[in-house]
């Protein structure tokens, strides 16, 4: 009888087993460490711009998101003086700092990006001074988080941190966008990025878009479409805390 119990508890188990497998989703693949995709902009540099606009949406295409680990900078040719004011053109520090305050508000990185993206397109439209505070409504999401991060002299610390960030930079930025893949720059071959990251990739799963005719090669690197650092003196400041 005891030996009976013991078969029936283990074809029950068997079964229930099978059930699960039936019922619960399959594990995601793994794909192995993800190359870091590290981009280093500042709001008001069309080239930045136009990365962010209309080349960095590509790693949503084929697969490439899964091997992707993308951190954003915005900080870019700012300068922080002695007496702790960023320097920039214009209206150019305001931006940064609301955009360093969606990275910290909204951490999911297709979150901030999206908001982002928006910022950036205002922008584009030359109506980035008024417009960019109706991202929040187009996008669904609440304002307050973002709108306390800048009152509160958050942003400006966050400012800080990335200021530290591309100041230690080896070799030093020269321009923005400034890509790296793994620490590697980039240079003025940054829209070709995939590339770059699918060598450097070197999990078990290779995604379609590194895959031969998924990659691509845009036109040559173009040495005037990046946004050089400049002479601040006659530009606008923003003080601390912003």
């Amino acid at each position: 009888m005891e030996a009976y119990l013991r078969r029936s508890s283990v074809v029950l188990l068997l079964i229930v087993s099978f059930i699960a497998t039936l019922v619960m989703p399959a594990p995601s693949p793994a794909y192995g460490d993800k190359v870091k995709l590290n981009l280093y902009y500042e709001s008001l540099c069309p080239y930045c711009r136009n990365f962010i606009l209309n080349d960095l949406p590509k790693i949503y295409d084929n697969g490439l998101i899964e091997i992707v680990d993308l951190k954003l900078s915005p900080y870019g040719n700012a300068k922080l003086l002695d007496n702790g004011t960023i320097v920039s053109w214009k209206r150019e520090c305001m931006l940064n700092t609301v955009e360093a305050c969606a990275i910290n508000a909204y951490p999911a990185m297709t979150e901030h990006l999206r908001f982002i993206s928006c910022v950036e397109r205002f922008a584009d439209q030359g109506k980035h001074h008024d417009k960019w505070k109706t991202c929040f409504q187009k996008l669904k999401i609440g304002p307050e988080d973002v709108t306390n991060c800048i009152k509160s002299g958050l942003g400006y610390a966050l400012e800080l941190q990335y200021a530290d960030e591309i100041g230690a930079l080896q070799p030093p930025h020269r321009y923005v966008p400034w890509v790296t893949v793994d620490g590697q720059p980039l240079y003025e071959d940054y829209e070709n990025f995939t590339i770059y990251v699918c060598n450097a990739y070197k999990g078990p799963l290779v995604p379609q878009a590194c895959r031969g005719s998924s990659l691509s090669t845009s036109t040559a690197p173009d040495s005037s479409a990046v946004c050089y650092k400049e002479n601040y003196s006659s530009a606008k400041t923003n003080s601390k805390p912003l």
